[in-house]
């Protein structure tokens, strides 16, 4: 994958997250079925097998990137599910 660009002169880079950022399409898929409507349990979503799950593959995440991870993916999962479009920039 390449780098980010570089921020316009004068303007600091704001994004963080990088190995996150490297990673985001793997992790939703291992993850995406814990958000599944079909795969609640008690009408409760199964969110905290997410982590377990991402922990277990990336052990090297600290945990506030791993929930940065949860939290990006299920927006998707949500926005995916009400039909909006997203692009893939």
């Amino acid at each position: 994958m390449t780098s980010p660009p570089s921020a316009p002169s004068g303007l600091q880079e704001r994004r963080s997250h990088h190995r996150v950022r490297d990673i985001f399409i793997e992790a939703c898929e291992l993850i995406m079925p814990f958000f599944a409507r079909e795969n609640r349990w008690g009408n409760s979503t199964l969110d905290h097998l997410a982590y377990r799950v991402l922990r277990d593959h990336y052990p090297e995440l600290s945990f506030e990137e791993v929930h940065v991870l949860v939290v990006a993916a299920h927006r998707v999962h949500s926005a995916r599910s009400r039909g909006s479009r997203l692009t893939d920039a």
